[in-house]
């Protein structure tokens, strides 16, 4: 990240004795104007970071590819959310761990961090303000090839080829506009873990090592522990719909199937808890977040 916030507060401080306080700054910019050009700043880190263009990029290449060449693009909406819900459960927790996996950590090694302490922003400002800028920059490179999608869709559906004819308005874009929303929340709940991360580490090395672990247990390890849960008993049958909730990846599964697939196929069991998935995600990105901001302020 740049050094935009040091720029925006150097003609605001006074020399000490001025006014009499060491971090006295009688012209300094309220805490709503820096949380503004910490969120301005990160968008510009974006748009100037030619990694974050080249994973977008990458990130389409895969949709698309993947819609064109299974050929679901033309059975419908709900196939096509079939076909591509195993990459993006994969793609999307490495897109968004990329994208905030040293965002914190950048501003602590130029030292940013210590001169907004001067200023009239708290910790959680800044936390929210640099996930801010980053999720919007984020739900851009998600939320671009998945309307790509959909408007091939629209294009190339063969309506004799629809599995889901027999169902009166089942397939409908509708289901993938729930699709692209528990996509996004997915990624934004990621996102939080990955500012997190960039906030408890003090190296890059050690950024990415973490990076790395908490990939494998989001994508692999919590599905994995609630399995070995199941099979020893420790998870009832009564209590495994809940327990899918614990992990954002099969909470996020279990929200598009509850909200898209078996609503396209009009009937089937429960394999999710809805209210359950979305407070698993939340919590998820709300601790993440709350973890971030008490790192920093350690």
């Amino acid at each position: 990240m740049s050094g935009d916030v040091q720029s925006t507060t150097t003609g605001t401080a006074v020399q000490d004795g001025e006014t009499g306080g060491e971090h006295a700054h009688p012209t300094a910019p309220g805490s709503s104007q820096l949380f503004k050009t910490i969120v301005g700043r990160e968008l510009r880190t974006i748009a100037r970071t030619r990694m974050f263009f080249v994973l977008g990029i990458a990130f389409a290449a895969v949709l698309l590819g993947v819609a064109w060449v299974g050929g679901s693009v033309e059975a419908g909406y709900v196939p096509t959310v079939v076909d591509l819900l195993t990459p993006l459960e994969l793609v999307v927790p490495v897109v968004a761990i990329a994208f905030g996996y040293r965002a914190i950590l950048g501003d602590e090694q130029r030292g940013e961090l210590d001169v907004l302490e001067t200023y009239p922003v708290s910790n959680r400002e800044i936390v929210l303000g640099v996930y801010a800028g980053r999720a919007v920059g984020l739900l851009t490179t998600i939320i671009v090839p998945l309307v790509i999608v959909a408007a091939m869709v629209v294009v190339f559906e063969d309506d004799g080829l629809s599995i889901y004819a027999t169902h009166s308005g089942a397939d409908s874009p509708i289901l993938f506009g729930r699709f692209i929303v528990l996509t996004l929340l997915f990624a934004l709940t990621i996102l939080a873990v990955a500012i997190a991360i960039s906030a408890l580490v003090s190296g890059t090395r050690s950024a990415l090592a973490l990076s790395a672990v908490a990939l494998v247990g989001l994508v692999i390890g919590l599905d994995l522990l609630l399995v070995y849960g199941f099979s020893i008993g420790l998870i009832g049958d009564s209590a495994l719909i809940q327990s899918l909730a614990i992990s954002p990846l099969s909470a996020y599964r279990g929200l598009v199937f509850e909200s898209v697939v078996v609503v396209a196929a009009g009937t089937g069991p429960a394999v999710a808890s809805p209210i359950a998935s979305i407070v698993g995600l939340v919590v998820w990105l709300a601790a993440s977040l709350g973890i971030a901001t008490w790192a920093i302020g350690r």
